[in-house]
């Protein structure tokens, strides 16, 4: 079967609605403030309400406080959490504790030590493995070095046009885009993209068929 899909970058309302609409799995609101696709909380509560129960929330942090990962889930109310700094297991397994979502602990790889690092997060619901820097892809021949059999997500410079070598090598759980589904300005969805995008992650599981 073809994997699922995680829309990050969500910023807004009818983005969220047209990713539920194309079938998401999950959607991810960013809470990094210097990226460009960071959420505010109020923003982050409204997509929330509008499409709960369609598909899962995931709020994304890098190196957040404890405290202020769970005000933020108190508030919104995630599915998911996405750990995308250098928290540690112990971290990720409280993060869990104290908001009962879903963990996703993300790296950026950069070589096979950093695929091995993430088999320490045993306890985390999803691996996420994303390119070195934003917009570049992960080499597929350095997930040969992972060992733990948790779900993995597959990220980093995904498109349309490439989405589905990556399938073809990782085998993922679901992939993860941002960028290759925007138009000119980071955190707005356009929506041929978005549709080009779902329609090559279905396209792979014909090809796997």
């Amino acid at each position: 079967m073809a994997p699922n899909v995680k829309i990050c970058g969500i910023t807004s309302v009818a983005d969220a609605e047209l990713a539920a609409e194309h079938g998401a799995w999950a959607i991810g609101v960013i809470f990094h403030r210097p990226s460009p696709r960071s959420c505010a909380p109020a923003e982050a509560e409204r997509i929330a309400a509008a499409v709960r129960r369609r598909t899962l929330v995931a709020g994304v942090f890098l190196n957040h406080p404890l405290d202020a990962i769970a005000r933020l889930h108190d508030r919104v109310g995630f599915d998911l959490v996405q750990l995308h700094g250098d928290e540690g297991p112990a971290f990720a397994a409280e993060v869990a504790r104290r908001t009962g979502a879903k963990v996703i602990k993300a790296a950026r790889v950069r070589d096979a030590g950093d695929v091995r690092a993430l088999d320490g997060f045993r306890s985390a619901d999803f691996h996420l493995v994303d390119g070195e820097a934003s917009g570049r892809t992960v080499d597929p021949a350095l997930l040969r070095a992972r060992r733990a059999d948790v779900p993995l997500i597959l990220a980093g410079g995904l498109t349309a046009e490439n989405v589905t070598e990556g399938i073809d090598v990782a085998a993922p759980f679901a992939v993860d885009v941002a960028g290759g589904t925007e138009g000119d300005e980071p955190g707005r969805k356009d929506p041929e993209r978005l549709a080009a995008f779902f329609a090559a992650v279905r396209g792979a599981e014909v090809t796997a068929g």
